[in-house]
């Protein structure tokens, strides 16, 4: 059950930009679907939504080809695109009856949603009245209102304050409480940590990883230290020879070998009367392993 892709390849010309590309949602949740510009992944995303396509390969939903008639989608892209013009509440009507719901229930479908998004109060107004953001949450609820199974998020998060990146996530959370199964694409990679549980990482069109977000983590040795002191402690890690991966306002990322470097320089650092806030040796973030499979 659920969505499928085995082997899929798709050729611009003589110029292959997926090659074969194999992954699977076999249960509500969250896929994060990674890579740099370039790498493929709005490619792949029409080609799920049949916008595009494919060379070879197969593209199933509970095992049936994918087709606007087998599968009912969602789809957020990155390029916006609301009509300036026109009332708010006019645009998601129209979006809502393209997708088979009447008038009616779109209407209904609106009050329980644009309240929980807080556009309620834009709803009469034409769409370039509105922010950025509040422009980014009139086209979400277009991708949803038709209470899709499949829904796909191309840079959800973009052009959104901390406010109301928080209403889009609780939102999200409940698509999933309610069984939607969700394509994420962002470059924020602590996005996709606090929501992916599996992933795939695209570079130049082919897979460089893939799997459970934990299980990749997990592999990884436990080479960095978080440090939080309460002055500067650049001398000192330079004197032990390590290397600072990042540092603002006395909090160090610092990366290291093993747990005997990490026991030798705190003890050096409270021999300097430095207190410390926090010392924990960790993994490598999503970001870190991703600079490694792409970096180049």
């Amino acid at each position: 059950m659920g969505l499928k892709l085995e082997n899929v390849c798709k050729f611009y010309g003589t110029k292959q930009v997926v090659n074969h590309i194999s992954f699977e949602l076999n249960k509500p949740g969250i896929f994060g679907l990674l890579g740099t510009n370039g790498a493929g992944k709005t490619t792949t995303i029409r080609m799920i939504l049949g916008i595009l396509n494919k060379n070879s390969g197969n593209i199933t939903w509970n095992d049936k080809e994918v087709t606007r008639e087998t599968v009912n989608f969602g789809y957020l892209p990155e390029e916006r695109g609301l009509y300036p013009k026109i009332k708010v509440k006019d645009q998601l009507v129209y979006f809502a009856e393209l997708r088979g719901l009447t008038k009616e229930t779109a209407l209904k479908e609106i009050n329980k949603w644009a309240p929980k998004l807080k556009i309620d109060e834009y709803l009469e107004m034409n769409a370039d009245k509105l922010s950025k953001g509040n422009q980014q949450k009139v086209q979400f609820l277009a991708s949803i209102i038709h209470n899709p199974e499949l829904i796909i998020l191309d840079e959800p998060f973009s052009g959104l304050d901390p406010v109301n990146s928080e209403l889009l996530k609780e939102v999200i959370i409940e698509l999933v409480k309610h069984g939607k199964y969700i394509i994420m694409s962002a470059h924020e990679m602590h996005t996709i940590e606090e929501f992916c549980t599996d992933l795939l990482i695209l570079n130049k069109g082919k897979t460089v990883l893939k799997g459970n977000l934990k299980e990749i983590r997990n592999s990884y040795p436990a080479n960095r230290i978080l440090i939080e002191a309460d002055k500067n402690i650049n001398s000192i890690i330079k004197k032990h020879k390590l290397t600072i991966e990042n540092s603002h306002d006395s909090i160090y990322v610092v990366k290291i070998n093993d747990d005997a470097e990490a026991h030798a320089l705190l003890k050096d650092i409270i021999k300097e009367n430095v207190n410390v806030n926090k010392f924990e040796i960790t993994r490598p973030t999503l970001n870190d392993i991703f600079i490694e499979k792409v970096g180049e």
